[in-house]
């Protein structure tokens, strides 16, 4: 009997002629309309294609130089381990990995129960718990500590090198905050030609809604480009706010901001990795909240990985977040909806897991229950196999009318594959009312059980002390009159 192979769950929602539509309608916005630039460099860059009308920060692009820039961006990006070239995620076709997301400013603390403002200490706290989970393949900082002041971001990275081996998506304030923490990576790397090799960073950066690009964003893209270091340069555009209401328009709107920033990287460097990615949200009119898992939130998610994949980029993307206040049954629900979403859409780096609050609340808990459910819905993602030994037409015949298949050798063999709880129950209602326990419990007993014993693999002391070095220099830099930059809102 001949073999089918696999059947596999999957979704598409843009056709090609949909994305030909919204990749001529940002064609047609980029020539029209134009896009704010900030910034010398970038002008100087734009200035020397002869693609570019220039009228003084004003640039409207010619569809030949935006189809040149897509053209050279690479379509795989893999981002290895802290101080090694193994590989921790591969960002291309329908892979998907799931991370954290960034700069929380509430923590809702899982030894109190309570809600409070982030501090460095939980920062640390949180990214052990992403070293321990064997789905969180990258980290972001999850939080931001008020108490560190102007040297937020560097140390903020610092304490992430310390204490994940996992690749960490950064965010900073500005380009010399960027040279500081590629400096840091590359003395965990051993050295800034083996982090490039092996890219254990990436930069998470945004243009601003509607259509501009600020000079900080734009100087941290360059820098990026110029080292040939990853970076995602993605609009956050909140539909009826910051972009049309529509999701279709909202898209050609956002695709245009992510097509003229990937044209200022290339132009920098050609060939250097750039990650597709825009996170439109839809502004609830009632209570002015920018909304995350919702129906549209979603679709918006799987258009832009079907739109990276038009392009032959690499894409990002969200799950693992809600908009509930605290892990609840709607949190738990969002979160399977997004995460499962991720991965019939195939959203190659996917971050926000932990999320809740619509990002304004980072939870241990919240990561730790989106761990179980990933790994459920990725055994839902393996489909079904018609392989001979998988159609079982031997073992059935040898069963026959009056055995039974438990004790089968093929029982025991494939039991061990199927996908087994760690968290979820499934014992009888007796069983649970004399010692079971809440799905609550289980959760609150598994975080504080990592963040007590979990200890990730340090860092070799030529690194660290380097890394100190490069935080008490950055630190006296910005101690010196007229250092102090404007400073972005990273969202």
């Amino acid at each position: 009997m001949s073999s089918v192979g696999c059947a596999i769950p999957g979704m598409q929602l843009l056709s090609e002629e949909h994305c030909r539509l919204i990749h001529s309608s940002s064609l047609e916005i980029l020539r029209r309309t134009g896009v704010e630039v900030y910034g010398s460099e970038a002008l100087k860059l734009l200035r020397q294609t002869g693609g570019a009308l220039i009228r003084d920060h004003h640039v409207h692009l010619e569809p030949a130089l935006v189809e040149w820039a897509v053209a050279q961006a690479p379509s795989r990006i893999v981002l290895c381990e802290r101080s090694s070239d193994r590989p921790s995620a591969r960002l291309e076709g329908r892979e998907v990995v799931f991370g954290t997301g960034s700069d929380c400013l509430t923590y809702l603390d899982p030894r109190s129960g309570v809600r409070r403002p982030f501090t460095h200490a939980d920062v640390e706290d949180c990214i052990r718990v992403v070293d321990a989970l064997d789905e969180l393949q990258f980290c972001m900082s999850m939080g931001i500590p008020r108490e560190l002041g102007e040297s937020l971001y560097r140390v903020q990275f610092a304490a992430m090198l310390r204490n994940t081996r996992k690749p960490i998506v950064f965010v900073c304030n500005d380009r010399t905050d960027c040279e500081a923490i590629v400096a840091m990576a590359s003395a965990a790397a051993g050295g800034i030609a083996s982090l490039r090799n092996s890219p254990s960073i990436l930069l998470y950066s945004e243009p601003s809604s509607p259509l501009r690009h600020s000079r900080t964003a734009v100087e941290k893209l360059l820098y990026m480009a110029e080292q040939s270091l990853p970076v995602v340069h993605s609009p956050a555009p909140v539909q009826g706010g910051t972009a049309p209401v529509t999701l279709s328009g909202a898209l050609a709107m956002a695709n245009a901001e992510v097509l003229s920033g990937l044209v200022l990287h290339q132009l920098k460097r050609k060939g250097s990795p750039f990650v597709y990615g825009c996170g439109m949200h839809q502004l609830d009119m009632k209570t002015l909240v920018s909304v995350y898992t919702s129906p549209e939130f979603l679709l918006a998610r799987a258009a832009t990985a079907e739109m990276g994949r038009f392009y032959g980029l690499p894409t990002w993307g969200y799950a693992g977040d809600a908009n509930s206040c605290v892990v609840d049954q709607q949190a738990a629900s969002e979160a399977t909806f997004s995460i499962l979403t991720a991965l019939l859409a195939g959203s190659n780096l996917t971050h926000d897991v932990g999320y809740l609050e619509s990002g304004k609340t980072t939870s241990p808990e919240m990561m730790i229950l989106c761990n179980e459910i990933i790994t459920m819905a990725r055994t839902f993602m393996r489909g079904i196999s018609f392989e001979p030994e998988m159609l079982a037409l031997d073992i059935i015949h040898e069963v026959g009318s009056h055995g039974n298949f438990l004790t089968s050798q093929h029982t025991l063999h494939h039991y061990r594959k199927l996908w087994m709880p760690d968290l979820f129950t499934r014992v009888d209602g007796e069983t649970w009312t004399t010692r079971g326990t809440t799905m609550s419990e289980s959760i609150r007993d598994r975080t504080l059980a990592v963040l007590e014993e979990h200890r990730p693999p340090e860092l070799s002391q030529e690194a660290d002390d380097e890394i100190k070095y490069i935080l008490q220099a950055s630190a006296e830099q910005a101690r010196k009159p007229g250092c102090e930059g404007q400073k972005e809102n990273h969202n």
